[in-house]
């Protein structure tokens, strides 16, 4: 008889007495097994947050085929994570450190096994987190932009008036969302995503990052798709499948 994990939901403290909200599904295994931290994206104004994964089906899928316990976080201002939303800045790296925290604090997670899974937006703010918490199985960037100022002056009106009302406009707010310039603190084999036609991260941004990456002595690889912002799952099926494979090196049959 095979038992379908459950997934759970929680309530976590971000570390300055907000709270964050992680959604969960955990491994059916006997001993301490890998897991995935998944960052949303913007959501189209939804501000659905982590419950995004659970309804898409993507926890169980991952959890169930790779053995592993996958979870998702909302970002501050996204469903039930306290806010306001600072576009990926230190609220949200730190609301992302302190789901992280707790899943290595979960005996069903093998702290040496964790990746972290970024898109859209949530690879802006992955991608900063890397450069904070140094021992990350792996991480992986779908969609992101990795230098904000550069991305600010080439994006669409209304992603200007986003990260202009979230974040400000200074120097100090720009570098704080930029891993672009801080490629050289990230330790974490990364495996970039980037749809060569995306009209909102251009696909330079990927290929910036992932050269300062590789300059800087980081295992990192990108795998571009002829698509758009959204990447379709069964293009990235390709790349992803072996890498997580490769990373948490399960018996799998994630699909």
């Amino acid at each position: 008889m095979v038992i379908m994990p459950v997934v759970t939901r929680h309530l976590i403290d971000r570390g300055d007495g907000a709270t964050v909200e992680l959604f969960q599904a955990q491994a059916a295994s006997e001993t301490p097994a890998g897991a995935i931290l998944f960052v949303h994206g913007n959501q189209g104004g939804r501000l659905l947050g982590g419950i995004e994964a659970v309804d898409s089906g993507a926890l169980l899928r991952f959890c169930s085929g790779l053995n592993i316990t996958a979870a998702a976080v909302s970002q501050p201002g996204f469903g039930a994570s306290d806010g306001p939303p600072d576009f990926c800045g230190p609220k949200t790296q730190q609301a992302i450190i302190a789901a992280l925290a707790f899943l290595r604090g979960q005996p069903s997670v093998d702290p040496d096994r964790i990746v972290l899974y970024g898109n859209s937006r949530g690879a802006v703010a992955s991608a900063m987190v890397a450069t904070q918490v140094s021992d990350l199985r792996a991480v992986i960037l779908s969609s992101g932009v990795y230098d904000l100022e550069v991305a600010y002056h080439e994006s669409s009106d209304g992603l200007r008036w986003a990260i202009e009302k979230e974040a400000g406009l200074s120097r100090e707010a720009f570098l704080a969302r930029s891993a672009l310039h801080y490629a050289p603190e990230v330790r974490s084999e990364t495996l970039l995503l980037h749809g060569k036609h995306d009209d909102r991260a251009p696909v330079a941004q990927a290929e910036r990052f992932s050269k300062a990456l590789s300059n800087a002595g980081v295992l990192a690889t990108l795998h571009l798709f002829e698509c758009g912002h959204q990447i379709p799952r069964n293009h990235m099926q390709g790349a992803l499948r072996p890498f997580l494979q490769r990373v948490f090196n399960p018996v799998v049959t994630y699909h």
